[in-house]
C-alpha cells in the first residue's frame, strides 16, 4: 500500500533494498501509471516488453515520449499484455508504423487518449485501425503525421464519434473535405488544432463551427486562407470558445473580431500575432465583452496604439484576470501603454521586443 504512492525511480531504488522489497516494489499493482520521459529516454524495446509483462492488466497510463528506440514489435507485446491501457503517449517514437496502431486496435479497446505526434510513418491505415478497434477514443494527437489525408480522417470519425480533442497540426495534406467529416461525426469535439494546415479555407472551418457547438479551443494559426467568415461562424455557433489561436491569419479584421467578442464571452486566450489588419477597435470590443481574458498576443499588429491598450487596461479583464500581453513589434506603442497597464494586478508577463518608443524609465515606473 505504501509503495503504491511512489514514482518509477523510487520504486526501482526500493526494489534494490532486499528480496522482500523487490517483490513488493515490482508488483504490477504499483505500476498503473508510468512516465519514462524524466527517467530514461534511450530505452530499448525489451524494456517496454518487460514492463508490460510485469504490469499486465494493471497498467492504465504509459508515456514513452521521446523513446526513439521503441518500435512496433515491442508495442505489439505491450498491447497483448496491457489490454486495460487508457492513456498512451508515443510522441516522438519515430520507429512506430501502422503496425503499432493495428496492434492497439486488436488488443486495446479501452484506449481513450493516444499521442502519435511526430510519428511520421503513420498513414491512413492507422486511423482506419483505430476506428475499428478503439471506439472509446476521446483524444488523438497526430501532429506532423503528414501522410494522413481526408480518407484517414473519414475512417477515423466514423468509428470514433466521441472524439473530444483532435490535433492535426502540420498535417499538410488535409483539405476542407476532412473538416466536413469531423463536423458531421464529432459533436462532442472540444479542442481542435489545425496549425499550418495550409489548404484549409473558410468552407471547411465553417462546417466545424456548425457541427461542433461544444468547441472550446481552436488553433488555426498559419491557415492564411481564412477570413472574417470564420469569426462570424464561431460567434454564431460556439459560445463556449475559450482559446482562439489565429496567428499569421492576415485576412482577419476588426469586423470579424467584433462579432466574435460580442458572442463569445468566455474567451481566455487569444493569439492574434500578425493579424496585421486589426486596430484598437478590436481591443475595445474585447475590453467590453470578454471579462475572462488572461492571455493576449498582439505581436506585429502594427496598427495598435496606446488608446487600445488604455481600453484594455480599463476593461473587465484588467484588474484580476489579464496575465500575459505580448506587444512585440508594435511600433505605435509608447510608455503611455505601460501606464494604462498599471491597473492589471495579475499581469505576469509583458513582451515589448522592438517597441522603439518604450523607454527604460517607462519600464521602471511599471515595475
Amino acid at each position: 500500500r505504501i509503495f503504491s504512492f511512489l514514482d518509477v525511480v523510487t520504486l526501482c531504488r526500493c526494489a534494490q533494498v532486499s528480496r522482500a522489497w523487490n517483490v513488493l516494489a515490482l508488483d504490477g499493482s504499483n505500476w498503473q501509471r508510468i512516465d519514462l520521459f524524466d527517467f530514461q529516454r534511450d530505452i530499448e524495446g525489451r524494456v517496454v516488453e518487460n514492463i508490460s509483462k510485469r504490469c499486465g492488466g494493471f497498467l492504465r497510463k504509459l508515456s514513452l515520449r521521446g523513446c526513439l528506440g521503441v518500435g512496433d514489435n515491442a508495442l505489439r507485446t505491450f498491447a497483448q499484455n496491457c489490454r486495460n491501457i487508457e492513456v498512451l503517449n508515443l510522441n516522438g517514437c519515430t520507429k512506430i508504423t501502422d503496425a503499432t496502431c493495428t496492434s492497439l486496435s486488436k488488443f486495446c479497446s479501452k484506449l481513450r487518449h493516444l499521442d502519435l505526434a511526430s510519428c511520421t510513418s503513420i498513414t491512413n491505415l492507422s486511423l482506419k485501425a483505430l476506428s475499428e478497434g478503439c471506439p472509446l477514443l476521446e483524444q488523438l494527437i497526430i501532429s506532423w503525421c503528414d501522410q494522413v489525408t481526408k480518407d484517414g480522417i473519414q475512417a477515423l470519425v466514423r468509428g470514433c464519434g466521441g472524439l473530444r480533442a483532435l490535433s492535426l497540426k502540420g498535417c499538410t495534406q488535409l483539405e476542407d473535405e476532412a473538416l466536413k467529416f469531423i463536423g458531421a461525426h464529432c459533436p462532442e469535439l472540444v479542442t481542435l488544432n489545425l496549425q499550418t494546415c495550409l489548404q484549409i479555407t473558410d468552407d471547411g472551418l465553417i462546417t466545424i463551427c456548425r457541427g461542433c457547438h461544444k468547441l472550446q479551443s481552436l488553433c488555426a494559426s498559419g491557415c492564411s486562407n481564412i477570413t472574417d467568415a470564420i469569426l462570424n461562424a464561431l460567434g454564431q455557433n460556439c459560445p463556449r470558445l475559450r482559446i482562439l489561436e489565429v496567428a499569421r491569419c492576415s485576412q482577419l479584421t476588426d469586423v470579424g473580431f467584433t462579432t466574435l467578442a460580442r458572442n463569445c464571452h468566455e474567451l481566455e486566450k487569444m493569439d492574434l500575432e500578425e493579424c496585421v489588419q486589426i486596430t484598437d477597435s478590436t481591443l475595445i470590443q474585447l475590453s467590453i465583452h470578454c471579462p475572462r481574458l488572461q492571455v493576449l498576443s498582439l505581436s506585429h499588429c502594427e496598427l495598435i496604439t496606446d488608446d487600445g491598450i488604455r481600453h484594455l487596461g480599463n476593461g473587465a479583464c484588467a484588474h484580476d484576470r489579464l496575465e500575459v500581453i505580448e506587444l512585440d513589434n508594435c511600433p505605435l506603442i509608447t510608455d503611455a501603454s505601460l501606464e494604462h497597464l498599471k491597473s492589471c494586478h495579475s499581469l505576469e508577463r509583458i513582451e515589448l521586443y522592438d517597441c522603439q518608443q518604450i523607454t527604460r524609465a517607462g519600464i521602471k515606473r511599471l515595475r
